[in-house]
């Protein structure tokens, strides 16, 4: 694994239970990239993200995600591995009984934050970079879809992630919105350098916002290009 590298699977062999899902894995992804994670429901896309956030032990092959060893690492040590991550999701899994900014104070807490000044520095610095700075005391309900997926992927920042790992995550989310989502994934990739990993099927996406598109099928992975989708 090289200084630039942020994700690298060699010769790995991904199981659910004992289930062989994707084999002989070979897949690299270097700091601020962004690649495109495509194909069918059930091909194993979530089995591959599963296994770079730690929710299922790399068994075959070498892996490493931002210098964690997904081999060897052990279920005390996986909390540290996702303090290095963020993942955005279709569905937005905000906190209903709270607004944005308890919203985001949740995490912080959890994730070993104690400070309350730096906290609410931090909250600010995420809700600017998503261009929501005035909405932290807006409850999820009183937002609209595209607003509520900006607040998600404020959360997704809060620890200053080396890789995004975003789920479908403008699946609920109409044309224009879906612009200016993709629009604030980019720049946070080209200004922050923090890699993204997406899934999607939405392959207009794609073509309105090339990049290294990678696809699951029969229990490969291989990369393609745009063009031959």
């Amino acid at each position: 694994m090289n200084d630039r590298s942020i994700v690298s699977l060699t010769n790995a062999n991904i199981y659910q239970g004992k289930s062989l899902i994707l084999s002989n894995v070979n897949f690299h992804v270097q700091k601020g990239e962004f690649v495109y994670l495509i194909g069918k429901t059930g091909t194993g896309k979530s089995s591959l993200l599963k296994t770079l956030y730690g929710d299922i032990y790399l068994q075959q092959g070498s892996g490493r995600v931002a210098n964690f060893d997904l081999k060897t690492i052990k279920w005390q040590t996986v909390p540290l591995l996702r303090r290095n991550l963020g993942i955005v999701f279709q569905d937005f899994r905000l906190l209903t009984d709270r607004n944005v900014h308890d919203n985001l104070e949740f995490v912080l807490k959890a994730t070993g934050w104690k400070d309350k000044t730096l906290m609410k520095e931090k909250i600010e610095n995420v809700l600017n970079k998503v261009g929501l700075r005035s909405k932290g005391q807006k409850m999820p309900y009183e937002m609209s879809g595209g607003e509520q997926q900006r607040i998600d992927i404020a959360r997704a920042l809060l620890n200053n992630p080396k890789l995004i790992l975003a789920d479908e995550p403008t699946g609920n989310l109409d044309p224009d919105t879906t612009d200016e989502i993709m629009q604030l994934l980019f720049n946070i990739c080209r200004d922050y350098h923090t890699a993204f990993i997406m899934a999607t099927h939405d392959y207009s996406i794609i073509q309105k916002y090339p990049a290294r598109v990678v696809r699951i099928e029969q229990g490969q992975v291989k990369e393609i290009s745009v063009a031959g989708m």
